[in-house]
């Protein structure tokens, strides 16, 4: 994950203006108050440039925003600036981050967990969450599925705009469930010019299953999984899904 989002942090938001981060957080925050999180501090996993923390923020929740790449925090923390939102940004690795205390919730959208291509890597990022969790905290997530992989395999992606261009392939290696981006930036630098960034990028493919068996594994409880914007159970055919969980083992004070 040390390499990830590294010449592209740069271009982040402006390749990804097609994403509709009110619709997102909108149903995230619905699902947070579901489940009795409606005020508090709120932890996100893979921030990235801050859009959802910044949403959540002017939501109401007290947010502290964790991410391994320091270029993307530093698009955030410019977010940040601008909105004077008290938010806290963590330089971290998800797999082994630590807080100075408990949270209400801890949220992490954008398939950022599909990024840790370890099952025993994913159950340790587990045991965090629920360590840092208060008494009966709250864990929702999001991650893209084998379909979704399935989908986009042997796709190229191309846009060309004047801020920059970029090329985006998708491979996906079923029999290892890791799907591979490559990903080549043409950015303009002055003279008609252009400079060539690449980077590979790497998700996982779990299964429902498995990632029940990692949550228990981390001593967490299951609450429930969705299709994605939806309170409807996950399909054969979902492409992305939404999973709850609960802290577990800590007693209140």
């Amino acid at each position: 994950m040390s390499n990830t989002y590294t010449c592209f942090s740069a271009f982040y938001d402006l390749f990804m203006d097609n994403i509709d981060y009110v619709q997102w957080g909108e149903y995230l925050t619905s699902l947070l108050k579901e489940y009795g999180i409606s005020s508090g501090l709120v932890l996100e996993l893979g921030c990235g440039t801050g859009n959802m923390t910044e949403f959540l923020a002017a939501k109401g929740y007290d947010m502290i925003g964790l991410d391994s790449s320091c270029d993307m925090l530093d698009a955030a923390i410019e977010k940040k600036c601008l909105s004077g939102h008290d938010i806290l940004y963590l330089n971290q690795d998800m797999r082994e981050f630590e807080l100075y205390g408990t949270v209400s919730a801890v949220v992490s959208i954008c398939d950022s967990l599909n990024y840790i291509t370890e099952y025993k890597e994913l159950v340790n990022v587990f045991k965090l969450v629920n360590n840092y969790l208060d008494p009966k905290g709250l864990f929702i997530f999001d991650m893209n599925m084998e379909a979704k992989f399935k989908t986009i395999n042997d796709d190229i992606i191309a846009e060309n705009r004047e801020e920059a261009s970029f090329i985006w392939e998708n491979t996906y290696y079923e029999a290892e469930h890791i799907n591979e981006y490559e990903l080549t930036i043409f950015a303009p630098c002055g003279d008609g010019k252009y400079e060539k960034l690449t980077e590979t990028h790497y998700e996982r493919a779990y299964s429902l299953e498995e990632i029940k068996s990692a949550l228990a594994e981390a001593g967490m409880t299951f609450v429930v999984s969705y299709h994605a914007f939806t309170r409807r159970p996950p399909e054969k055919n979902s492409e992305r899904i939404y999973i709850i969980a609960r802290e577990n083992g800590k007693q209140s004070t």
